[in-house]
């Protein structure tokens, strides 16, 4: 028979839809013996889960009586004889035999074809997801026929814009002819690759360096070239960046030696400062206590008080500066622990400004701010008072006879601003951009007692407390120091605490 040199199965049905003929080629395919399907029903030749669908299609199918090809676009599929089910192409053709009808099925076996179709797929997500950019173009033309996904978001361009250029496009540098030299050992069968380094040019102007592998192939008869690019980048950064790393070691040495040397001027400094902060009032306290033997006589109480009060001062004054520098040690090996609890704000500064009032000139006065009774501030209160403290007492000090020392406070949505402003001799301005640093001294204070650390100190425990302190000055018109505190302070609480 004819059915039997033909390579594709061949199954004919009636419309009971049972088997009465099938070819070598179908008992194959399905794993059945010759003539072992004579009389079964076509559904022994379909997976159970669709033979109810497949009934209705068929029944529909006989009623129309046409052929043509079953099931366009869907994936069909058959069952062999133990169970394996295979993908499958029929077309059906029906006809009529004395009186009865029949339908013609011409079947083939696909699964080589899907196997390959799935290859493809699968080679052709290697090809778009790659994190190279991979480029195919016409070995003469150099127009794009094709551009992974990887190079597209790279270059800006979408495929269909691709699609209307050339390599040129994208390479600034390499003109027609470049290309061609370029391309024309590969194209002659000279050389399998070629290796070069060039520019890519993307849609935004920018540009950036790569490594091109190009060989060719064919689709087809078309020749094409197939590029495999690599971002170069880093690679020509590299001497860049170990000519900057040998400079950067070279400058951090600098850096290194003069931070030595600014550590041994700042220890000069330092004992100089000890030396005379301390010898002053030490020299006052040993002469109002070798005076204080002389004054004996009743009447003489005023005189012996005058001098005691000078030792109290002097030995107050002792204790500040012995203060700072526990202070600044334990700043410096992190062993200061915060306290952040609520307090009354207006208990802190009736504090500050009564331990202050002992130290005002003649006809000073401190100015208490205005509306504070019931403010609650969560903060240290220790620092808030000892940051308050100094800044008060600094404005003390900088400030002439006759003249007020004014606190404020000002409530803002998150964070309280203490203001102490005083109408002293101002901060030159050569010398604002360092008055937080450590030992430093304004030029026209120098005469003035001080150490030059009390400033620094209040700036670090307000940064460790999620707080600041600024100023504003004006040269001989007096200074203004601003605490910020952070009104809600809970996140500073877990910080400092967890």
């Amino acid at each position: 028979m004819f059915s039997e040199v033909i390579s594709e199965g061949i199954i004919i049905v009636n419309d009971q839809r049972q088997i009465t003929a099938s070819n070598n080629a179908a008992n194959k395919m399905f794993d059945y013996r010759e003539g072992e399907l004579l009389g079964e029903s076509l559904d022994i030749l379909i997976p159970e889960r669709i033979k109810d669908k497949h009934s209705k299609l068929a029944d529909r199918f006989m009623g129309e009586g046409k052929a043509r090809q079953m099931g366009k676009g869907l994936d069909l599929v058959g069952v062999r004889k133990d169970g394996e089910e295979f993908p499958l192409e029929i077309s059906l053709n029906p006809f009529k035999l004395k009186a009865k009808r029949y339908v013609l099925a011409l079947i083939m076996d696909i699964s080589e074809k899907k196997k390959a179709e799935q290859t493809i797929d699968y080679w052709f997500q290697i090809f778009d997801e790659s994190l190279n950019e991979i480029f195919v173009f016409d070995a003469e033309s150099f127009i794009f026929i094709n551009v992974n996904r990887g190079a597209q978001l790279n270059l800006g361009y979408n495929m269909q814009e691709l699609g209307k250029m050339s390599v040129i496009d994208i390479k600034p540098e390499v003109t027609m002819e470049v290309m061609k030299r370029l391309v024309s050992p590969l194209v002659s069968g000279r050389k399998e690759k070629v290796i070069f380094e060039t520019v890519h040019k993307r849609k935004d102007g920018t540009d950036y360096p790569v490594e091109v592998h190009l060989q060719t192939s064919f689709m087809g008869k078309r020749q094409v070239c197939v590029a495999i690019v690599l971002d170069i980048t880093e690679r020509k950064n590299y001497t860049e960046q170990l000519e900057n790393t040998v400079e950067e070691r070279t400058q951090q040495l600098r850096e290194a030696l003069q931070a030595e040397k600014k550590l041994n001027e700042l220890k000069t400094k330092f004992l100089s400062l000890v030396s005379h902060e301390f010898k002053t009032p030490l020299t006052s306290i040993l002469t109002s206590t070798s005076l204080l033997s002389k004054y004996r006589e009743a009447e003489q109480q005023e005189k012996r008080d005058k001098h005691i009060s000078t030792i109290k001062s002097k030995v107050k004054y002792l204790d500040n500066i012995l203060t700072d520098f526990l202070s600044i040690e334990r700043l410096d090996l992190g062993k200061v622990n915060y306290k952040v609890t609520p307090f009354p704000l207006s208990k802190l500064i009736n504090e500050v400004v009564y331990d202050s009032n002992t130290l005002l000139k003649e006809g000073q006065h401190i100015q208490y701010p205005e509306n504070i009774d019931g403010l609650v501030v969560e903060f240290d209160e220790k620092i808030l008072g000892l940051a308050l403290s100094n800044l008060v007492h600094n404005a003390i000090k900088y400030s002439p006879e006759h003249t007020d020392i004014d606190l404020k406070v000002e409530q803002e949505s998150e964070q309280l601003k203490i203001n102490v402003i005083d109408h002293g001799c101002g901060i030159p301005p050569e010398d604002r951009p360092f008055i937080f640093d450590r030992y430093f001294r304004a030029t026209n204070v120098l005469t003035v007692q001080g150490t030059g650390i009390g400033l620094n100190t209040v700036r670090q425990h307000m940064h460790n407390l999620n707080a600041n302190v600024t100023f504003k000055s004006e040269l001989g018109s007096g200074s203004t120091f601003t605490l910020y505190i952070p009104l809600n302070n809970k996140e500073n609480e877990e910080n400092l605490t967890g």
